[in-house]
């Protein structure tokens, strides 16, 4: 593609002070799309500059996954330490549009070019700020790990066997997560000013991405269910031995189960009503791995495939590095590409129809573009004018957007844009409502209204029923769509067209709607028709295969639904800015499995650049050494769970050594090979051992708390049930009290950003009860008689309970 067409990110000027994976992630984003990003490293460059997961020996060269990140970015190594690299920095973002930046608490402003000192020099300029905890509130400069945060999220703690221990998810994914988050801070902030002319602050914390992205609502679940804590476990069915190797599975309904087990030959065990809860069978876990491993195993994986397909089980190839290079699914819709670095990539994980994207590009030497740079910059200026704030709106304000999702990826999706302003009409029918109202439901008379993930994720929408198999309903929903802004949609690929709302049909009704559909798998390919949920996503697209014991590789648990949901937010906008220029509708696709392609792509630039093949090793990672989980004492401080094991990184060599201070000086731990990281991998075995033994006797939250006194990246495992109260999340206001026609007063999980104008921000309304919306979409604003609607419901066109008895 000519790197001279307009772009949907044309003119758009991004400094990035970010480093490492979170923010050169969102920032990549931003360039693909278009954007001119300029890397504002400093003299020792991104540490991921020197990076790789295998730890080769780069010999001065810049690490793959770097140059992934980075290609098409520009690079300046100006020192902020120093006047002259400060004054430099401010005269570039005065015509700049948005800063990102990853230093943590206090940084930019101990530096002397805070936010404020930022809107000096440019009132419209967008700050997107990544950390660990956010930049504010009692745990703001704590330190941390990818690791220990997904601990004290809870993702830790409820993954894996008891008997082997807590497993956390692999592949930093919570980093990628906190990337993909940031660029919906970037949108948010971005276009919020550019309608109001006032720059806002997006105060990012990776603490509540993960809560977001790597638990299921748990702390919903907690307020549905006070005392109750969530068991560690597996699921059964998921990654699976067939005759030839592994084999994913996913039953995520009763009749899934069901079909299942008569495939197995049991069918006794499928006509059992107590094991459609995953929770009982990890109660019989010996019983369902003899019934599961005794038919996968005398069968191959394409054999299982094809019978699973038949009954519309989903199903999934285990990926890898290598063998998501060979999959036909992604060969077939071109999904990998060369990097002009020399190594594989998944594409950008969007497809928006004749839209087009600039190339992959090479990512810049330290310092490449100082002498160009420099020599444009303008010349210094600024204003201590006050700010007017009074126009400041939401970035989707006024965006119209009918919502036919289901489950969590699209929900998540159109919950953003909702909390960001848009006005969406979620559309289930009662012959088949959103499945997700029906996923971990508290047993009540309206079990429909107590699921605690249709809570979280559909906030502030207004919800309709239309049966869409009936004439009326197709009819009703052609006029909802005559003035919609955008349709979106996560079925399986074939639904919309059986619907008889193919994208001409839909392009004939509305020119200008914009049409997004998910599907797992794409809208062709020889995967096309296959039913996909996340689990089998992350099967498929290597996220399962570093995760999990090294005997056996598990599901991270969702992360690539809402993952998947931001990356659509932005794909939408994409097609938003398309539309701006063109004036016409488009069709945007957003496949589940792409973005997850996108969290796993260290894995394929791995095998790619170095010939490596990266694999789990349980809570081992590339980031730290030791990295583990040991048990200890049970917390004296807490009484609703037993909390009894302490997640550890230790990042460098001065980590190590204070350490070696704080547990008393050992004998063991002062070999001196353990001075090195390279020494302390080539020891792990006998130095975890040896740390088992010491945390054994100590106080769960008491040696956690003096670990990080010290400096050291440390915490507790909490249960997810019960991540509140927490000091930090109360803080920042993470949590919005909202009022829930059925379950009353709830505290509502937010976006995972504070953002430094609250009116750029809307949590209005708990998530809708079914239907409940009917008279004000179809009589208000349709203008239905009270008679037509009375008839619509005589037919089960409409309703405001599901059809079938619950």
């Amino acid at each position: 593609m000519s790197q001279s067409q307009p772009f949907p990110l044309s003119g758009l000027t991004v400094v990035d002070l970010s480093t490492e994976i979170a923010g050169p992630y969102a920032t990549k984003m931003l360039v693909d799309a278009g954007a001119e990003v300029i890397k504002v490293e400093g003299p020792s460059g991104d540490p991921l500059r020197s990076w790789s997961a295998s730890k080769q020996d780069l010999s001065g060269r810049d690490g793959a996954l770097f140059q992934f990140l980075n290609g098409g970015k520009q690079s300046v190594d100006w020192d902020l330490e120093t006047d002259a690299g400060r004054e430099k920095f401010l005269r570039l973002c005065q015509s700049a549009d948005l800063v990102l930046e990853s230093g943590g608490a206090g940084w930019l402003t101990a530096r002397g070019i805070g936010f404020d000192r930022l809107r000096e020099r440019n009132p419209a300029l967008c700050l997107v700020s990544i950390s660990p905890y956010g930049t504010r509130g009692p745990w703001a400069e704590r330190p941390a790990t990818e690791f220990t945060l997904e601990a004290e999220v809870g993702n830790l703690a409820y993954r894996g066997l008891p008997a082997r221990g807590p497993v956390a998810a692999g592949g930093r994914v919570g980093e990628w997560a906190a990337g993909s988050a940031a660029t919906v801070a970037a949108l948010a902030t971005w276009r919020s000013a550019r309608a109001s002319g006032v720059g806002l602050h997006a105060d990012l914390s990776m603490l509540e991405t993960m809560c977001l992205t790597m638990t299921t609502y748990h702390d919903l679940f907690g307020q549905f269910l006070p005392g109750f804590a969530i068991p560690q476990a597996i699921e059964t069915p998921s990654i699976e031995p067939a005759k030839d190797g592994w084999i994913g599975l996913c039953t995520y309904t009763g009749q899934q189960w069901k079909d299942l087990c008569g495939l197995m030959g049991r069918p006794d065990i499928g006509e059992n009503e107590t094991y459609y809860d995953g929770s009982a069978r990890m109660e019989h876990l010996d019983l369902m791995l003899e019934v599961i491993h005794g038919w996968t195993k005398e069968h191959t994986m394409e054999e299982i495939t094809e019978l699973a397909g038949l009954l519309r089980i989903p199903v999934s190839p285990i990926g890898d590095g290598k063998a998501v290079l060979e999959f036909d699914q992604f060969r077939e819709r071109g999904v990998f590409l060369d990097h002009p670095d020399g190594f594989k990539v998944p594409r950008v994980p969007y497809l928006v129809g004749g839209m087009p994207l600039p190339d992959f590009r090479s990512a810049p030497s330290l310092g490449a573009d100082n002498a160009g740079l420099e020599s444009s910059l303008p010349e210094a200026s600024a204003t201590t004018d006050p700010i007017s704030e009074d126009d400041v709106k939401p970035a989707f304000d006024g965006l119209r957007v009918i919502d036919l999702t289901a489950f969590w990826a699209g929900p998540f999706a159109t919950g953003i844009l909702a909390a960001l302003g848009a006005d969406i009409v979620k559309i289930e029918s009662i012959q088949r409502p959103d499945g997700m109202r029906f996923a971990g439901a508290v047993p009540s008379d309206q079990l429909w209204e107590t699921a605690p993930i249709f809570h979280g994720c559909n906030m502030n929408k207004r919800a309709i029923t239309l049966n869409l198999d009936s004439e009326e309903g197709q009819a009703l929903l052609r006029r909802l769509l005559a003035d919609a802004d955008v349709v979106i949609e996560n079925f399986s690929a074939r639904v919309m067209e059986n619907f008889g709302f193919t994208w001409e049909d839909l392009h004939a009704i509305n020119p200008r709607l914009i049409s997004v559909r998910m599907p797992a798998w794409g809208l062709d390919g020889p995967w096309k028709d296959r039913t996909g949920f996340a689990p089998n996503v992350e099967q498929a697209s290597g996220l399962a295969w570093i995760t999990g014991y090294e005997d056996m590789p598990l599901i991270p648990r969702g992360v690539c639904d809402p993952v998947g949901g931001m990356h659509t937010v932005y794909a939408l906008a994409m097609g938003l800015e398309e539309r701006e220029r063109t004036g016409e509708g488009m069709l945007v696709e957003v496949p589940l499995v792409e973005p997850a392609l996108n969290l796993a792509a260290e894995q394929v630039i791995e095998w790619t650049a170095y010939g490596e093949f990266l694999t789990r090793r349980e809570n081992r990672g590339p980031v730290a050494s030791p990295q583990a989980v040991f048990e200890c004492q049970p917390s004296k401080q807490e009484t609703r769970y037993e909390k009894k094991f302490v997640a550890l990184s230790i990042v460098n060599d001065s980590h190590w050594a204070t350490l070696v201070e704080s547990i008393g000086r050992p004998e063991w731990a002062l070999t001196p090979e353990y001075a090195t990281e390279a020494g302390r991998r080539a020891a792990e075995d006998s130095i975890e051992d040896a740390l088992a033994k010491w945390f054994a006797p100590q106080d769960c939250d008491e040696v956690a708390d003096r670990l990080l006194a010290a400096g050291l990246p440390a915490a507790t495992l909490i249960n997810g049930y019960m991540i509140s109260p927490n000091p930090q999340i109360e803080a920042r206001g993470f949590r919005v009290e909202l009022e829930h026609a059925v379950k009353g007063t709830m505290a509502y999980t937010g976006l995972p950003f504070q953002v430094s104008n609250q009116a750029a921000v809307c949590y209005r309304t708990a998530a809708p009860t079914m239907g409940s919306s009917n008279d004000e979409v179809l009589g208000v604003e349709l203008g239905l008689t009270e008679a037509e609607l009375a008839d619509l419901r005589e037919k089960q066109v409409i309703g405001n309970r599901p059809a079938f008895d619950v």
